[in-house]
């Protein structure tokens, strides 16, 4: 099972940098418009649509979403909003873990998804677009997401004992976090040098999104186990479904460009 995922993880990765570094940004952006619907469809089941006519609907409806935040809520003034109810969904959503993690209605599942992938989308579009070294701003984020998860994986399986959210992922534990985190604030710490950025504030957003990262991880099980299902899909071998790939990045993204917004990177 490991070999395999590490052998998926590098046949994903190469062609990720490939794309994110050397593709026209547009071209890219539409790239992460098609992953998302993907995970939008993995989502849907999820929510425990059963047919197909109703899952494509959602689909429908998930790409409505994106064409429309994509056409009214890039200026300032509503993305500000956008990103401040995307803050308030990850705060409910860690309510929703530790308070009521056995309760999920389909209509609050479907709504969640819409929640998670919208403001994912439209956040690392315009880090990719509108950022001085965007994609490589964007290609960071990755970076940092993957090494917390990296690192939880691999300290979860060599000590992990305290479980995280034994109701909504048994297999997670604080000192698998403890671990994820050393490796992201390594990835951090590179970042803050490599972007010339201020370190204590810049490390502190990165330690900020990484937490929430995990939110998103664990707001993807807590769905999945109340579906029954054990990945969102099959199409990754060892890694499971798209949305299993992209769980923390779609709670991490919105997250760090609000953090550069605040540091000044972006100005709006």
């Amino acid at each position: 099972m490991l070999k395999q995922r590490i052998i998926t993880a590098l046949l994903l990765g190469l062609p990720v940098i490939a794309v994110l570094l050397w593709l026209p940004p547009p071209i890219t952006v539409v790239l992460f418009a098609l992953i998302v619907l993907l995970a939008g469809w993995e989502w849907s089941a999820l929510a425990q649509l059963r047919h197909a006519t109703t899952r494509a609907a959602y689909l429908v409806l998930l790409a409505l979403g994106i064409i429309l935040s994509w056409r009214y809520l890039r200026a300032a003034e509503p993305l500000h909003w956008l990103l401040q109810g995307a803050l308030a969904w990850w705060c409910i959503a860690l309510l929703w873990i530790l308070l009521r993690p056995l309760s999920v209605p389909r209509g609050a599942a479907m709504i969640a998804g819409l929640l998670v992938l919208v403001p994912a989308w439209l956040t690392l579009a315009l880090l990719h677009l509108h950022l001085p070294a965007g994609p490589q701003w964007v290609l960071f984020l990755f970076l940092l997401v993957v090494s917390a998860d990296i690192g939880g994986f691999l300290f979860g399986r060599k000590f992990g004992h305290t479980k995280l959210a034994l109701r909504v992922s048994p297999g997670k534990t604080w000192e698998g976090v403890g671990g994820g985190l050393v490796l992201s604030m390594l990835i951090a710490l590179c970042g803050a040098y490599w972007f010339s950025m201020p370190v204590l504030p810049f490390m502190l957003l990165c330690l900020l999104t990484v937490c929430i990262s995990i939110v998103g991880d664990l707001t993807e099980s807590l769905f999945k186990r109340h579906a029954g299902l054990k990945d969102s899909g099959s199409l990754l071998p060892g890694h499971g479904g798209v949305m299993d790939r992209i769980d923390s990045i779609t709670a991490a993204a919105p997250v760090f460009l609000s953090g550069l917004i605040y540091l000044g990177v972006v100005a709006l």
